[in-house]
């Protein structure tokens, strides 16, 4: 039993909240016990200047992300970030763009730029894979409000991504860390999965002695486990507006 009780395979409470505020197509307040995020989706149809071509036709579009701690998300108050982001925000936006670029056709898209910006606004643990999970449902809700402009015949999400953290606390594989698990593991893997059980990245850490391959396969089918969890509680929360992927539509 961990110290709030629950067993090693039990994600914390997840409660969503979609449409949260009204400026963005998507936007869902995600919470993960006391972990809380604001994760919202906005569509531009401009493309960065990289992506540009000189037939508009064949144009391809993109997705960035944007990651922040608000300064009472944490105590000590976390510093507001102004001139220059520090490394640890970047480095986890980067995860947070990779993953979801995973889900999306970029040609079927078009000439549009998505922007997923995951605001937290509580940090206890687990803030990363929080913001991919919710950012995939802002995702969704922001694709959904331009389907009248998307071609009828392909997908433009062509999978779900979800994402987890697992470790090794007190010697036992655990699932879904909370902080006072999280600065005390001996291991801590963060896991971003399609909801068809695919890897999209894994990115994990001993922080201390080595670990077995035996244990890092004992945490990948914990993940796994929680990734299954988590792709029902985002069918659940998008109802009918979940993509119907078997019919590779997105309307």
């Amino acid at each position: 039993m961990r110290h709030d009780q629950r067993q090693p395979h039990d994600l914390r409470p997840i409660r969503v909240q979609r449409h949260f505020v009204g400026a963005a197509p998507g936007s869902v307040l995600i919470q993960a016990g006391r972990t809380t995020v604001l994760c919202t989706a906005s569509i531009d149809s401009t493309l960065p200047p990289w992506k540009a071509v000189a037939d508009p036709a064949k144009a391809t579009g993109w997705l960035s992300a944007e990651y922040s701690m608000l300064p009472g998300s944490t105590s000590p108050r976390k510093r507001r970030e102004r001139d220059k982001m520090d490394g640890r925000s970047t480095e986890i936006q980067r995860l947070i763009g990779r993953s979801l670029r995973a889900a999306v056709d970029f040609q079927a898209l078009g000439a549009r730029s998505i922007a997923i910006d995951c605001d937290v606004l509580e940090a206890d643990g687990g803030t990363r894979t929080l913001s991919i999970t919710g950012g995939f449902i802002a995702l969704c809700d922001a694709i959904a409000s331009i389907r009248h402009e998307l071609p009828a015949d392909r997908c433009v999400l062509t999978k779900s991504i979800a994402a987890i953290s697992v470790g090794i606390v007190d010697g036992t594989p655990v699932l879904d860390l909370d902080y006072q698990e999280d600065s005390t593991a001996e291991v801590d893997l963060n896991v971003v999965m399609s909801g068809t059980g695919q890897f999209i990245e894994v990115q994990g850490t001993a922080e201390g002695k080595p670990f077995s391959r035996e244990l890092l396969n004992k945490q990948l089918d914990l993940a796994a486990v929680g990734i299954e969890q988590l792709t029902r509680l985002q069918r659940e929360a998008l109802g009918p507006d979940w993509p119907p992927f078997e019919q590779m539509l997105i309307c």
